[in-house]
């Protein structure tokens, strides 16, 4: 049996999140070993994350959250990226998830974020996921799949279509299927651990299974709709998607991996001498051109992100609703920072020769990582096709605007 660690500390938690985040780096980037190893956050990191309110960045202010604008949350996400990708995702997803809160009276969505260890993990959209209506609330059996975080999550959502008591579906103004996210307590949830994948090990994304439950009504939750937003969620930060905290919250996460492996390379560059030549990689003009490119990319990436997300925010503390052109903005600027984000890494890896396929280097995780975060959905490249339809004046799926 191991040693008791010692508890992690970081004194008194200041208001910025993006300070707290830089105070606790150190000690993400020294879990990050046991992080990959066990495929989940250890308890030791899992408790100073909480003590630092790292967890509590979108959720409203009544419940003890910092409601901070989408702007402040990507600078988060970036520093948690480059400490440990793992981390940043589990933060980024139960944040994102923490959004709903905004949609449930304030009664329930105490019962699910009033603990200061509160963490709600959900997974895909599957189909075939039904709540059945029965008096007071639903009966829900189903599975799910991608559940980010799920060994430290106090509470679950699924994601069902809704059934009457007779059978029938419950149907929308548009006459499909109503479906709504049903929030469950950690207790009613089997996991499956079935997570070996090649990148974000740490965040344990399994697959979990609820069997004939009872969900209240005041526990579920029929998100990103104007009309079920409640008291909780008359602050700026709701008249924005979760589509729109994903976006952010992930694209920052790449632009953190992305900005640790420059740096480690350039760290690399002023001390390795590749073999057979007589220069430093930092001596070499060809990768000096190539290094201040990949920082250009770096850069502008991130600079047009935040400044969308700026935009939009104006927009929302203003008290109106974003416009579709902004949607659109938020959407090509997430999707290019992450591909933009994935260039860098690759320039950084490749350059870095051999020395980047050792396990204990800053290379070998982040590149797995951050080619595991270009396969969610927030990086699909058809989302580029999505905004050059708006862009050429034609009516774009807004599934994920």
């Amino acid at each position: 049996m191991s040693a008791a660690r010692e508890p992690i500390h970081l004194g008194a938690v200041v208001a910025d999140p993006v300070a707290r985040a830089r105070a606790l780096a150190p000690a993400i980037a020294a879990a990050a070993p046991r992080i990959e190893a066990e495929r989940r956050l250890p308890a030791d990191l899992l408790a100073a994350l909480h003590d630092a309110r790292i967890f509590r960045a979108l959720i409203p202010r009544a419940l003890g959250g910092d409601e901070c604008p989408p702007e402040t949350f990507v600078r988060m996400m970036e520093v948690l990226g480059r400490a440990d990708a793992s981390t940043a995702w589990c933060i980024g997803q139960a944040s994102v998830c923490s959004m709903s809160a905004a949609y449930m009276e304030t009664a329930a969505a105490r019962q699910v974020w009033g603990p200061p260890d509160a963490a709600l993990a959900w997974g895909a959209i599957m189909p075939g996921q039904v709540a059945r209506a029965v008096p007071g609330g639903y009966r829900v059996t189903g599975t799910w799949p991608f559940a980010s975080g799920g060994r430290h999550a106090t509470w679950f959502g699924g994601h069902c279509k809704l059934q009457e008591e007779d059978g029938a579906w419950r149907l929308g103004e548009d006459g499909q299927p109503v479906d709504r996210t049903m929030l469950f307590p950690a207790s009613d949830t089997v996991l499956n651990g079935v997570w070996n994948v090649m990148g974000l090990r740490g965040t344990g994304s399994d697959t979990y299974a609820v069997t004939d439950i009872f969900v209240p009504e005041a526990l579920t939750v029929r998100r990103d709709r104007e009309e079920e937003r409640r008291e909780l969620g008359r602050g700026p930060l709701y008249r924005l998607s979760t589509t729109h905290g994903y976006a952010a919250g992930f694209s920052g996460l790449a632009l953190g991996i992305a900005r640790g492996m420059l740096d480690a390379f350039v760290e690399l560059a002023a001390e390795k001498t590749p073999s057979a030549t007589a220069r430093r990689l930092a001596d070499n003009p060809i990768l000096q051109s190539g290094l201040a490119q990949a920082e250009g990319q770096w850069r502008a990436a991130r600079a047009g992100l935040l400044l969308a997300l700026r935009e939009m925010w104006e927009t929302a503390e203003a008290g109106g609703t974003p416009s579709l052109d902004q949607k659109v903005g938020i959407r090509l600027a997430a999707t290019f920072a992450i591909h933009q984000a994935k260039a860098v890494a690759d320039f950084a890896y490749a350059e870095a020769g051999a020395t980047a396929i050792f396990e204990s280097g800053p290379f070998e995780r982040r590149f797995r990582d951050i080619h595991a975060v270009t396969q969610q959905v927030q990086a699909r490249k058809n989302h580029f096709e999505t905004v050059g339809q708006h862009l050429m004046g034609l009516s774009p799926n807004p599934r994920f605007l």
